[in-house]
């Protein structure tokens, strides 16, 4: 099949080996600081975060884009494999790939992505990337001659994808850890040629998937493809990029909300007036978590609301324009608070449904915010309609859960050309 048809295709991926499984599997690089990863290393002299954010094994000062950090990343990541703790599989294998949080489940393809797909949007977008981010993950990828953190992919249900996974799944697992988070991870080899070759079938006649979480992931990939393209020696590995590829509706979305530090020169009364003007108000003696679109919690002064979008504000035949967070940017942030710029103003922050709404109380009761926003989950239907239109979603509107994990299977490229 040729690349501008490919989807995804399998891979030797590097693994820890099972013994190691437990000691070796990290969050995500993007998810923790310098300082809590530092702390998170205590007693793990294997963990991966010493490859994905190694500034942990050098000076409290550093600069985490120091060449000095992707050096000591590939130091680690080669003495890893040297060591035995990571090994290559001997042959391209896909993976099932298992996420358990309490009572949700999601189980996902492990394969390697096809950057001309990328390329041609075949698999879609939907946020805006930073230069800054994007050269971090080219100098990380550059540095391991390796992808090693996954992209979180999701596609169209189908059930003859889910009916295979469920098979794969009923055979022993490779590695079956409950990270110290609870979150259970547990990884399946597919490694029969007939099952190989059915789920390149399934897949790869797949019209298009969608990027949930790796944007700066993927564009990177795509810069060190293009980079590496047509020179001699390069072979083709850097034309694919590690991902994890779920059901679309087995992909969860939390609540994304929004705490601001004033009122914009209003007293409560004034600005619950304005806010009036917009919404329907309705006091509540409880937490206000939104159960459907139109509808946002809002906590101010010591008290809930919930808020009700009047109908004809609605922006329903714009799949941008239409989701709960830019109804709140065009509504309440821009007009009453003066807040235009969600990516650069200081005045507002955001808070990951994972931290729950005694968070967003926590910051108003302390007098760090004056009023704090419960959004409405972003639906994973709403993220493809703005990728099918060639759009990008407003800053923070998707906070997803469970995280995929770093180390679990890392897909090592060619030698890279002189």
């Amino acid at each position: 099949m040729s690349l501008a048809r490919c989807l995804i295709r399998p891979f030797a991926g590097l693994r820890p080996r099972p013994a190691d499984a437990a000691a070796v599997l990290a969050p995500p690089y993007d998810v923790l600081s310098s300082a809590e990863a530092r702390q998170a290393v205590v007693g793990k002299p294997l963990s991966f975060l010493h490859v994905s954010k190694a500034e942990i094994d050098l000076p409290v000062d550093i600069d985490p884009h120091s060449p000095a950090v992707y050096a000591r990343s590939a130091e680690n990541f080669r003495r890893m494999i040297d060591a035995g703790i990571l090994r290559r599989d001997p042959r391209p294998c896909y993976y099932a790939y298992r996420l358990v949080m309490n009572e949700h489940v999601q189980t996902g393809l492990v394969a390697v992505a096809s950057v001309a797909a990328y390329d041609s949007n075949r698999i879609r977008k939907h946020e805006f990337t930073r230069p800054d981010k994007e050269d971090d993950r080219v100098h990380q990828i550059e540095a391991l001659n390796a992808q090693t953190g996954p992209v979180l992919l999701a596609h169209p249900d189908s059930s003859d994808a889910e009916r295979l996974l469920a098979l794969v799944t009923e055979n022993d697992a490779v590695a079956d850890v409950t990270a110290d988070d609870g979150i259970r991870h547990t990884l399946w080899a597919i490694d029969a040629p007939a099952w190989i070759a059915r789920i390149g079938e399934i897949f790869n006649a797949m019209p298009n998937l969608y990027i949930a979480d790796g944007h700066h992931r993927s564009a990177a990939a795509s810069r060190v493809a293009a980079a590496r393209r047509g020179r001699s020696g390069a072979g083709d590995s850097a034309e694919y990029f590690l991902s994890v590829i779920f059901p679309a509706s087995q992909v969860q979305i939390m609540d994304y909300n929004r705490v601001v530090r004033d009122l914009g020169g209003l007293s409560e009364a004034a600005f619950l007036t304005a806010v009036g003007d917009r919404y329907a108000i309705r006091p509540s003696v409880v937490p206000v978590r939104p159960m459907n679109s139109g509808v946002c919690g809002m906590y101010l002064g010591g008290r809930w609301y919930e808020l009700t979008i009047r109908p004809d504000l609605l922006q329903a035949s714009d799949p941008v324009r239409r989701l709960d967070v830019s109804t709140l940017a065009e509504q309440i942030l821009a007009p009453l608070l003066g807040i235009e710029d969600l990516r650069r103003d200081t005045r507002i922050d955001f808070v990951g449904g994972m931290r729950g709404l005694s968070e967003l109380e926590r910051r108003v009761d302390s007098g760090e915010m004056a009023v704090a926003f419960a959004m409405y989950p972003t639906q994973m239907s709403d993220l493809m309609a703005v990728a099918d239109a060639g759009q990008v979603m407003p800053p923070k509107s998707t906070w997803f859960e469970p995280k995929l994990a770093d180390g679990l299977v890392s897909h090592l490229l060619d030698p890279a050309p002189g």
